[in-house]
């Protein structure tokens, strides 16, 4: 991040300098605790997911505390139109930039030579085993502006959150910014004007209360196996440690491995690059098999022993100078025995080496000039089949993917999800399988204005779209009614997820195995300006657990959600109906509340703030503006559901 001169502040609001100690420092941030851990997690970047964001936001403010005294710049009341105590409070404004500058340095990049802060690893305290801890869902409301926000940077998200939650003016915004080490401060003020000042209130609610949580247990058949193999591995430690000591050569070369812990058979099979399993190039074929076992080993660095091992013995005891990174659901440690070798080569500036034990995909990275450091990812593909095992992430560079696809893929192109109407462009596909470089959504920042996929067409003629979401496994998308066969590919009806294509910046590294978007009712408006398109999508993950349905209808003004829950088997396989509704407002100002449900349902009801009825799975009731109501329907089987609803 680049310094940059920042323009000097009124005399009305130049900051005062004040010696905060740890006393006062405290103090402060016990009585407003609440507050100062909002902030950090609304600060923080919503790829981290709920469950971490939380704790991340605690720990970010519980250790702010100064180490002895320290200068800090006072605001005075008057620069920020308030009396508040706080604001006179050295103490305060001491922590607040602490927790501003922590939250900032969470949300950059982990750089391969550069050790990571602090703030950028997963806290270890506070800790909540057996248990994901997350603030309550908002409305439709809440749930936009966290859309608009996710496509901040992070400094713009800071610069918008100290506006409309701490009602700080822009000079001391950036002052504070330029404080916290942001490179250019009026550039996040100028990014934060892309969100409406009219949504500051909602930064007070419910959705961003990070003191306010919702418990739900983690996998517990997964848990009681992890409590069994951790006694097995204890009891294996104590055996085994008696060994540490012994004389002779470990398996690590100069790598970015940690030294040898352990020597037995198994082990040291994993970890022989002359074990390694290959499938013959025509496998797929020869067994109708449309999954990870049938890839055969492609690069140029196949033959490399010296490159295998050292991938091999990185998976399985990373060094300090090896940087990991696990996807949610995915348990680490080495493989089982000789995993299967995938690719082999140099990608961009790396060297790339793609392993398959069976459960995960290893991809393990190197720099061309400096093998002694690397860089691991880890990511659940168990029972990855079709277009689960269609294609890999090999890397990114300059803000952009390149991908590994199966031997069964013909053809590769790319096409904005953004834009149904979009001219679908060839990719390159080398005989290696690998794809020229394109734009990756993963990885940008600021607003969101087209989202570009991978279009893979099979010996078969089939054809699928797959996203990067920041996983080494991109995740595919589908369209329709959610039903127990295989989904159809998104890229049967681009239109139906043309509004939402940015919306899958909130599921980024998360896991996500699947995304469906199914357009469950079409709704003639109540002024004949045009129909309304109802449409529910739903994210499945490769760890079972994580899944999230929203409801969302978009008419030629704009997409709206009007609802969304966690796991709930509502909109999914399991349970293939749903029922929504959500406000409009007509050109003229009138106001209405409408809901739908699918073609299934045939009967709708509101009741409560607002009353009405309709025969059939469509409804229009006109009501006063922010009225809420109960919804309820009637399948035609007779079974009664009621309307989605976020969870509270």
């Amino acid at each position: 991040m680049q310094s940059q001169d920042v323009a000097p502040r009124p005399a009305s609001s130049r900051a005062q300098e004040s010696v905060v100690d740890v006393e006062q420092a405290e103090a402060a941030l016990v009585e407003h605790y609440p507050r100062l851990v909002r902030l950090a997690y609304l600060t923080l970047p919503p790829g981290l997911g709920r469950n971490r964001r939380v704790l991340t936001a605690h720990a970010l403010t519980q250790r702010a505390l100064p180490r002895r005294r320290r200068s800090a710049s006072l605001i005075p009341a008057q620069a920020t139109g308030t009396v508040a105590g706080r604001e006179r409070n050295p103490g305060y404004a001491y922590v607040r930039l602490q927790v501003v500058r922590t939250a900032l340095e969470a949300g950059l990049p982990l750089r391969r030579r550069a050790w990571p802060k602090r703030s950028q690893l997963p806290p270890l305290l506070p800790r909540v085993w057996g248990l994901r801890l997350f603030p309550r869902s908002g409305g439709a409301d809440e749930l936009a502006l966290d859309q608009r926000l996710s496509a901040l940077s992070s400094p713009a998200r800071a610069a918008y959150v100290l506006r409309g939650l701490e009602k700080l003016p822009d000079p001391v915004i950036r002052t504070l910014l330029d404080e916290a080490g942001v490179g250019s401060p009026a550039a996040a003020l100028k990014e934060a004007d892309s969100v409406s000042a009219r949504q500051y209130p909602l930064l007070s609610s419910p959705e961003y209360d990070p003191c306010s949580l919702h418990a739900r247990p983690t996998d517990l058949m997964r848990r009681r196996q992890h409590l069994k193999a951790a006694l097995a591995a204890t009891a294996a430690m104590v055996v085994c440690g008696a060994l540490l000591g012994l004389p002779g050569q470990g398996w690590g070369p100069d790598s970015a491995a940690a030294p040898p812990y352990a020597r037995n058979p198994a082990a040291q099979a994993a970890l022989d690059p002359g074990r390694l399993t290959t499938a013959a190039a025509t496998a797929w074929q020869a067994t109708g098999r449309t999954d990870f076992t049938t890839w055969p080993a492609r690069g140029d660095l196949v033959e490399d022993k010296a490159l295998l091992r050292r991938a091999l013995a990185v998976w399985a005891r990373p060094g300090e100078s090896a940087q990991v990174a696990v996807t949610l659901g995915t348990q680490a440690g080495p493989p089982p025995g000789p995993p299967q070798l995938l690719y082999a080569g140099e990608v961009d500036n790396l060297r790339v080496v793609m392993l398959h034990d069976g459960l995960r995909i290893a991809r393990y990275a190197e720099p061309l000039d400096d093998p002694g450091t690397a860089a691991l990812d880890l990511t659940r593909a168990d029972g990855a089949t079709g277009a689960g095992a269609s294609a890999l992430v090999l890397g990114r560079a300059d803000g952009n993917v390149r991908y590994l696809t199966a031997p069964w893929v013909r053809e590769a192109a790319v096409r904005d999800l953004a834009k149904a109407d979009a001219e679908v462009r060839k990719l390159e596909l080398t005989k290696d399988g690998t794809t020229a470089p394109f734009a990756s959504p993963a990885v940008r920042t600021g607003e969101c204005r087209s989202w570009d996929v991978l279009q893979l067409t099979d010996a078969r003629g089939g054809t699928r779209l797959l996203t990067d979401l920041s996983e080494v496994t991109p995740a595919q998308l589908t369209v329709g009614r959610p039903t127990a066969g295989p989904a159809r590919d998104a890229s049967a009806a681009p239109a139906t997820w043309a509004p939402f294509a940015c919306s899958l910046a909130a599921v980024r590294s998360q896991g996500v195995r699947t995304v469906n978007a199914w357009r469950f009712a079409r709704q003639p408006l109540p002024d004949g300006s045009g129909t309304a398109d109802w449409v529910c999508t739903r994210t499945e993950t490769w760890r079972g657990a994580g899944t999230r349905a929203l409801t969302q209808f978009t008419t030629s003004a704009g997409a709206y959600i009007t609802a969304a829950a966690d796991e709930v088997p509502a909109c999914g396989p399991a349970d293939p109906h749903v029922l929504a509704a959500g406000p409009w407002k007509s050109a003229t100002g009138d106001s209405y509340l409408l809901a739908a449900g699918g073609k299934d349902t045939v009967s709708v009801e509101l009741s409560g703030g607002a009353s009405g009825s309709a025969p059939g799975n469509l409804l229009a009731v006109p009501v006063e503006e922010g009225v809420q109501a109960e919804l309820k329907g009637t399948l035609a089987n007779g079974r009664e559901i009621h309307g989605l609803q976020s969870a509270r």
